[in-house]
């Protein structure tokens, strides 16, 4: 297995809220982990959610649970880690009103697990690049009714409005997925700096490129920056080499 995590501050802002995290040894009783969280709520308190979120994640993951499969694992990591924020939040006036978007994946054995919150979003690439998790935004949910067309210019302007994330209430619904991967699958993660900056056509053909992990998910980073870098940019780009057995 092969994995790149890169964050980048973008053309825009000052201040990077993005945090990434790539482990490809074992976390506990994780046998790799990989995360990207977007913050929100103010200058400061952005950066702060995010580093959070992946730092207590990650130490919440650190310890063995025996007991538990890997879903079990991820939701109760989540649910721990987002009341802390919360409640950390609430005890600090500066901190008023931040959360954190999270995407977080791990492989076991040909089987990727996935848990989301918010916009943050991971990709497939197999026979052509596919988004497995869904936005939790606003405009999402309109375009779930029936009520809002996906591009319409209403959808742009309003498409970062979030419905979901960690942090900002006592209890979180995530979103859990579970799907066997095959050989020559490639996977891609990231925050709306990348997606929103550079459509799925040119992520695709970084992707499919013969260069290494590395070069390829700086390339990705470069092409947002390129289209405006309006945003932070998060990639975690994934090679699982999976050998499938023919029996």
């Amino acid at each position: 297995m092969e994995a790149c995590a890169l964050t980048d501050v973008g053309q825009k802002r000052s201040m990077n809220q993005d945090f990434v995290y790539a482990s490809t040894e074992p976390v506990g009783s994780l046998e790799n982990l990989f995360i990207v969280a977007d913050g929100m709520g103010g200058h400061q308190a952005g950066d702060f959610a995010s580093r959070f979120v992946v730092e207590n994640l990650v130490r919440f993951f650190e310890t063995p649970y025996l007991d538990r499969d890997v879903h079990g694992i991820l939701k109760e990591g989540i649910r721990t880690v987002n009341r802390e924020l919360y409640e950390c939040a609430s005890k600090t006036p500066e901190l008023n009103g931040t959360g954190s978007t999270l995407v977080l994946a791990t492989i076991k054995g040909n089987v990727l697990y996935v848990a989301n919150i918010g916009d943050s979003r991971l990709y497939l690439l197999r026979g052509e690049l596919e988004q497995i998790t869904k936005d939790h935004s606003y405009v999402e949910e309109l375009v779930a009714m029936g009520k809002l067309k996906r591009g319409s210019r209403d959808y742009m302007e309003k498409k970062n409005i979030i419905t979901r994330a960690v942090g900002v209430s006592d209890e979180v619904d995530t979103d859990l997925f579970a799907l066997k991967l095959k050989s020559g699958d490639q996977i891609l993660m990231c925050s709306d700096g990348l997606s929103n900056m550079v459509d799925e056509f040119e992520m695709e053909y970084i992707i499919r490129s013969e260069d290494g992990v590395k070069d390829r998910a700086r390339a990705l980073v470069e092409a947002a920056n390129r289209s405006g870098g309006q945003d932070n940019i998060s990639v975690v780009l994934i090679e699982p080499q999976i050998r499938e057995v023919s029996l």
